[in-house]
């Protein structure tokens, strides 16, 4: 399995508050993952940052016990609402990192599966041999708004509201993650990304990067190129995992 994490800071912002990884088991069994953190200077960057490395030290001491997507759900479900308590109780014993939270999509990827984690607005796509899709649902008003039909999905393009989120982690007590699983096979590409990204770039444009047969860091620094020609106006973090079981890796 490939992977390649890529992040800017984009054209506009003093400093990067998104944070991300790739983290390898074995050949096999890999876990990416992406949080654009939010709350301001040093809090956004803090509340992501912990999350990346809440979840690298889990992963090390833990990740050899993992076979099937029950397994991989099961550990994804014990360690997000750790990591959420550790940004609640960071916030309020740190003035300076009051209100402090982090988008979160991650995906545990075996040869076989891909089980994904999902709060806030950073999403995960998936290019196989039936196309180009969204895996995750998008938790913002907007988004709410377009689910109602009070808006149209054009119009939530340039909505004044775009960037207000309806979860995140480390805001709440209450913790609400989206969980799904999905098969994940030869040939597919798995996408993660914060909204400097899919804010930037049209879906038909970013599946057409990654069906490229440029290497993963090329297509990774395309999309990041891309995002900033459009504006860059947010932090664009970019992780890509190629399912290759059956060919050498390069």
């Amino acid at each position: 399995m490939n992977a390649v994490f890529q992040t800017d800071r984009g054209r506009i912002r003093s400093h990067n508050e998104d944070s991300g990884g790739v983290f390898h088991h074995n050949s096999n069994l890999c876990l990416a993952i992406v949080a654009d953190g939010m709350g301001g200077h040093n809090a956004g960057d803090t509340a992501s940052r912990m999350t990346i490395e809440s979840f690298e030290k889990h992963w090390n001491e833990t990740a050899a016990g993992i076979q099937s997507p029950g397994d991989a759900m099961n550990w994804l479900k014990s360690i997000i609402p750790v990591i959420n308590a550790d940004i609640l109780i960071h916030a309020s014993t740190h003035e300076e990192c009051s209100g402090m939270g982090t988008t979160l999509v991650a995906a545990l990827c075996t040869e076989k599966f891909c089980t994904i984690a999902s709060i806030g607005d950073s999403r995960c796509y998936l290019q196989s041999e039936d196309g180009f899709s969204q895996v995750t649902e998008d938790h913002s008003l907007v988004n709410e708004l377009v689910k109602s039909g009070e808006i149209t999905k054009e119009a939530a393009e340039n909505h004044p509201k775009k960037n207000v989120l309806t979860r995140a982690l480390g805001t709440d007590e209450k913790l609400a993650v989206d969980y799904r699983t999905i098969m994940f096979e030869e040939g597919d590409l798995l996408l993660l990304c914060s909204d400097g990204l899919s804010n930037k770039v049209a879906d038909a444009q970013i599946s057409y990067v990654l069906q490229l047969t440029d290497s993963l860091p090329a297509k990774a620094d395309t999309l990041i190129q891309m995002a900033n020609e459009n504006g860059g106006e947010d932090n664009i973090t970019v992780v890509i995992l190629e399912h290759c079981a059956a060919r050498e890796s390069g």
